[in-house]
């Protein structure tokens, strides 16, 4: 088998650089695929974190329609659901709203959330801004049971 002879004619600089470039441009190219997929993937995991909060507070809501603690019910209910799912509860706001009143049979109430989701391996200086956190929304609606309140 020949050996191949190194050539004489002074092409020197592309002797052995391959491996480095692969290196380099491999690195350039896999840390940010990388950060994207764990942004990707912990935005995502907060979007289902606040979209079951506001869930379960419309449905304690509705459920809570005639006592007489129920804006602080639903208010702890979405603290619990965003801590389970590790997102800061002291970022998120809460607002209800009823079309009726809102023990009235057929009522319908509508619960939003909203929550600050700080980015993976921001720092806390650029988290606490709004540079380093996406704001995430949503919103349930359940309608009072019309034998709500009936003994």
């Amino acid at each position: 088998m020949p050996r191949s002879r190194p050539s004489s004619d002074g092409d020197v600089g592309e002797r052995g650089s391959a491996s480095l470039e692969f290196l380099t441009v491999g690195m350039i190219l896999l840390v940010p695929l990388v950060y994207l997929v764990l942004a990707v993937a912990s935005i995502q995991a907060a979007a289902f974190g606040v979209e079951g909060a506001a869930r379960q507070a419309a449905r304690v809501a509705v459920l809570r329609a005639d006592a007489a603690g129920s804006p602080g019910a639903v208010e702890r209910t979405v603290r619990v659901v965003l801590a389970d799912y590790g997102i800061d509860a002291g970022t998120a706001s809460v607002d209800v709203d009823c079309s009726e009143a809102c023990d009235a049979p057929g009522s319908r109430i509508t619960v939003r959330v909203r929550a600050l989701v700080a980015l993976p391996l921001v720092p806390q200086v650029l988290a606490s801004s709004s540079i380093g956190t996406v704001e995430l929304r949503s919103s349930a609606t359940h309608t009072v049971s019309r034998f709500a309140g009936a003994p």
